[in-house]
């Protein structure tokens, strides 16, 4: 099934990452024109340069995804750039490991700041345009670790599952406006930093996958292209789980 989002505008934030790259580009090759954010200035360069290279023009932009204020300001300069935003993915995230018991308030913080408060502090500013124009996409990138929990990643399996709840919260809020908010979790996937964890250590992880293998990045943002069709849109509040059998509920 081909999937036509021609002229929608589409804003991902953690864009330069692996899934984000990958969500990116199948959103830019559906027909969308697409903006993302950045924190690191020399790794968006160079995110920029091999865009370019790969004949996609994606919109970057410097901004902290954990600011309401700059996330404001990141949506006004989108719409005005390049159009009022139809599609949200909110990808941005981040770990900061450790059990309870050595947790400090600061890795807490940070993660739930970036992971969790950052859906809030997006989806605030564009939904109200969503609902007026009687079309709107909002999809989370949660993951498996917030649907069963992980051992020492309290913050980022807290900040993982609240995002489902919010999507479960606004998609009711908004379903008869022509908008939908639904969330994904995907499990383990061959992004940069999975394949940078030891392959002994790696390999003990797909043992426990029933696939046999990682997911690939594209295959999570195929989900998202579909989520964000008109195809998809009477599926709302759903958690769709990527991660090949290895966590079911």
């Amino acid at each position: 099934m081909k999937i036509d989002l021609t002229d929608k505008v589409a804003l991902v934030t953690g864009g330069t990452g692996g899934i984000g790259d990958a969500i990116c580009k199948q959103l830019a090759d559906a027909g969308c024109r697409v903006a993302t954010n950045y924190r690191n200035e020399e790794k968006a360069r160079k995110w920029k340069e091999q865009c370019k290279k790969d004949g996609y023009d994606i919109r970057g932009y410097q901004s902290d995804v954990s600011d309401f204020a700059a996330c404001e300001t990141l949506v006004k300069t989108v719409e005005k750039d390049i159009g009022p935003i139809d599609i949200l993915v909110n990808n941005a995230g981040i770990t900061k490991d450790a059990t309870l018991r050595k947790m400090t308030p600061d890795q807490w913080s940070m993660v739930i700041n970036i992971n969790l408060n950052s859906v809030f502090n997006l989806t605030r500013h564009v939904i109200e345009g969503m609902t007026q124009r009687g079309f709107g996409r909002v999809i989370n990138i949660s993951s498996i670790n917030g649907q069963k929990g992980q051992i020492g990643q309290s913050n980022y399996a807290a900040s993982k599952a609240g995002m489902h709840g919010f999507t479960m919260a606004v998609a009711q809020e908004v379903a008869r406006k022509g908008v939908t908010v639904n969330t994904i979790s995907p499990g383990y996937i061959a992004t940069d930093m999975v394949m940078a964890v030891p392959e002994e250590i790696r390999n003990k992880i797909i043992a426990t996958i029933p696939a046999g293998r990682l997911g690939e990045p594209e295959e999570v943002a195929y989900m998202v292209t579909f989520l964000a069709s008109e195809q998809a849109s009477f599926i709302n509040g759903a958690d769709i789980s990527i991660n090949g059998g290895q966590h079911m509920c």
